[in-house]
């Protein structure tokens, strides 16, 4: 720890004080090829980074030169700080929802409006992730990734039990009741982080608009209608189909060995699965949770993408934003589904796992909407707030009210802060 603590801030004080091995300058100012110095916050990645350079080397002339953090809040703080000197980063990763929000807000971060409709008139992206990356009706960064939040499940419980996947909610309620009174957990929970997916599956799946409006404090966490998303899974909770929320066993494992039979998560979960032992579409596969309202006319889906973007002022802009017009391509994402291994968020892109394959197809076929993932949809101190009191209601279920109410404490203090 102390290592790559050390590791970090060196290249802190490097890129600060204009010393890095490019010395961000790579390339020379308004150069759309060169090395680009690129800083991420995803450490493990840099190798899967460093292999895409032969390939955008012969595409567009472009390599990076790749500085990875492992801590979050070391990268974040870092990353605010080089904005305010003139040795800002030519392409870093970041968030969307409220963290973009803020550095567009202040100027800090180049427009892509362009790359956008290039992309969407080539049939690289879809409407729907651009809508993931507006802001004022325009565009800022590209996806770096993208991950769907889907419903995994261990194949051969299912076959066990003679169900199918899940079309409509009702059937998904069916399956739950008949896993239970076979004496098998329906679904996981956690108390800790990722405490979140089940409310936003259910609000969004009842009604886009309502789970819209808690991002924009036009709806209140104590309206009725939530109170009563929340007694669905109170009422869920009751029946015993919800995994111990304070398990320590990892989920993956938890999965392969009959824990529980479903669990709600990223479409990145493929590889922890593959890590414990478990083959794709022999041990387990996923679907697409079904809407809790069936008149909605689409499925709504949560995503989760995180951007690469360009800073506003940097030496380097020029360049950063011809690497991202290469990024959103088919062929740049069919060479970095090859390194990684993920979905790809370009319809275009060939997908070595053919169910993540058939998963992107799906949720660009005009039958499924996408919405923004709830950790992402809300401003940050209320979602701090509201993941500590959906683990202490998956810790311990019972009348949502006074943890609703906590949640929109903490709502009327941050919507009164930005009037």
């Amino acid at each position: 720890m102390v290592g790559a603590g050390v590791a970090a801030l060196a290249a802190t004080t490097m890129l600060l004080t204009g010393c890095s091995g490019s010395g961000n300058g790579g390339a020379e100012a308004g150069a759309t090829t060169g090395a680009l110095d690129f800083y991420t916050d995803k450490a493990a990645w840099e190798p899967d980074f460093d292999e895409l350079n032969a390939t955008s080397e012969e595409a567009v002339d472009i390599t990076l030169n790749t500085t990875g953090y492992s801590d979050a809040q070391q990268y974040d703080a870092f990353i605010k700080q080089s904005f305010r000197t003139d040795k800002s980063p030519g392409l870093f990763t970041w968030h969307t929802g409220d963290s973009l929000e803020q550095l567009v807000d202040e100027g800090l971060v180049a427009e892509t409006t362009d790359l956008w409709d290039t992309a969407i008139d080539e049939g690289w992206a879809t409407e729907g992730l651009r809508d993931e990356y507006t802001i004022d009706d325009k565009q800022y960064c590209v996806p770096m990734n993208i991950a769907y939040w889907v419903m995994y499940y261990n194949k051969k419980i299912f076959e066990e039990q003679g169900i199918e996947e899940p079309t409509t909610w009702k059937e998904l309620d069916a399956a739950a009741a008949k896993l239970k009174d076979a004496g098998v957990t329906p679904y996981y929970q956690t108390s800790t982080l990722f405490t979140f997916q089940w409310f936003q599956q259910l609000v969004a799946g009842t009604d886009p608009e309502l789970y819209k409006g808690l991002s924009t404090g036009d709806v209140k966490y104590t309206d009725p209608e939530i109170v009563d998303i929340m007694n669905i899974w109170l009422d869920e909770q009751e029946k015993g189909w919800f995994s111990d929320a304070g398990s320590t066993v990892d989920p993956a494992v938890g999965l392969k060995q009959g824990d529980f039979a479903m669990i709600n998560f990223g479409s990145f979960f493929n590889g922890s699965l593959d890590g414990a032992g478990m083959v794709s579409g022999e041990d387990y596969d996923m679907f697409v949770i079904p809407a809790v309202n069936g008149d909605l006319g689409t499925t709504p889906v949560s995503v989760e993408s995180g951007p690469l973007c360009v800073a506003e002022n940097s030496k380097q802009k020029d360049l950063g934003l011809a690497y991202s017009e290469w990024w959103m391509s088919a062929d740049a994402q069919t060479a970095w589904n090859a390194a990684r291994g993920d979905v790809a968020f370009n319809p275009k892109a060939t997908v070595a796992d053919p169910m993540l394959s058939e998963l992107g197809t799906t949720v660009a076929d005009g039958e499924h909407s996408l919405f923004t993932r709830y950790f992402e949809a809300t401003p940050t101190p209320i979602l701090t707030v509201a993941l500590e009191q959906f683990g202490a209601f998956n810790a311990n279920p019972g009348d949502p009210m006074p943890f609703l109410e906590a949640i929109q404490a903490e709502a009327d203090t941050y919507w009164a802060d930005q009037k």
